[in-house]
């Protein structure tokens, strides 16, 4: 089952060529056989392929399988083999938080988390504990509930001062507090938040692994726009979010979520300054966007466009726009 789950996902993501049959096949024989090592490889092919996935519930069977077997296997093992099993089991909760998530399953989202964080405090794995806390905030910010998330990523940065300073846990940490900030409206704390968290430019070497620590400071443009169209600075938000755009995988579109989320907060900005140009042309886009990635996030992120149109509602391509984003979330 995990190898025909396995093969499916990575063909639909076109990212067979990257895996050869025979790594998938010792894959599938190490997680039968329950090899910790083989868990955490698995694991790792499997950010990828979610990474790569237009549409995120493909990667979803694959990741049911492998949480079972990984459930059974932890029956009887020693200590150390306990730990390392635990660590993968952190990990792979983590991936299963995003993928409700993007769904907009809060509650699983958020209870994949709490599983991910203990297993990975059994573990002993201080950066897979903080990031896991990480995720569970983003769950508390998407009902609006920053207070929560403020205490929260209070947590997972103090957990973060444990781990490993090469890597950039405690950065993403901090990126995530300036917009629980932002959502309090606090400018000061917020600005505050975004330069700790540019400072991750700074580490030498590897400073994330790719799954389930992805932080590396390429999103810190579209994170700064996105606090301050939050915060109401519009010009400042538009040269951030317009040069987002034009930068890395959003400029080469490799990922449909991040540059719908861009363009769903430019199109808020056109919303704030009664532009129906600006709210159409970007929102359309990100509409698009939505349609074709499946992705729950971005049509959250529409939906919230949708609050922001106010007295441009009126307007027919505006109401059209609306319309569709309705029927969107309907679906």
């Amino acid at each position: 089952m995990i190898r025909r789950e396995f093969l499916r996902v990575i063909a639909v993501t076109g990212a067979l060529a990257a895996l050869p049959a025979d790594e998938v096949e010792a894959l599938a024989e190490g997680v039968r056989r329950g090899a910790s090592a083989d868990f955490l490889r698995m694991n790792s092919h499997l950010w990828q392929v979610y990474q790569l996935a237009r549409s995120k519930g493909s990667v979803y069977p694959i990741v049911r399988e492998q949480l079972a077997a990984l459930n059974t296997t932890l029956d009887g093992r020693s200590d150390v083999e306990a730990r390392v099993l635990c660590s993968a089991a952190g990990d792979l909760f983590q991936l299963a938080g995003e993928l409700a998530f993007d769904s907009n399953r809060y509650m699983d989202a958020a209870a994949s988390y709490t599983l991910a964080a203990s297993a990975s405090k059994e573990a002993g794995s201080f950066d897979l504990w903080a990031c896991a806390l990480v995720r569970h905030a983003y769950v508390e910010m998407s009902e609006r509930q920053y207070n929560q998330a403020v205490g929260i990523l209070a947590a997972a940065e103090r957990i973060a001062g444990r781990g490993d300073s090469s890597l950039s846990t405690r950065h993403w940490v901090a990126s995530v507090q300036a917009e629980a900030y932002a959502g309090l409206g606090d400018l000061a704390a917020c600005e505050r938040a975004l330069d700790q968290a540019e400072k991750v430019i700074d580490l030498g070497g590897r400073a994330h692994n790719g799954g389930w620590l992805r932080f590396d400071g390429s999103r810190l443009a579209e994170e700064r726009g996105a606090r301050y169209v939050q915060l109401g600075r519009l010009d400042f938000a538009e040269t951030a979010l317009m040069s987002a755009l034009d930068q890395g995988a959003l400029a080469q579109g490799q990922s449909f979520r991040r540059r719908g989320a861009v363009l769903a907060d430019l199109a808020a900005i056109g919303a704030k300054r009664r532009d129906p140009e600006q709210v159409v042309t970007f929102g359309r886009e990100a509409l698009q966007l939505a349609r074709e990635s499946s992705s729950g996030y971005v049509a959250r992120r529409l939906q919230d466009l949708q609050d922001e149109f106010g007295p441009l509602a009126r307007n027919g391509r505006v109401a059209e726009l609306g319309a569709e984003i309705a029927a969107l979330s309907t679906t």
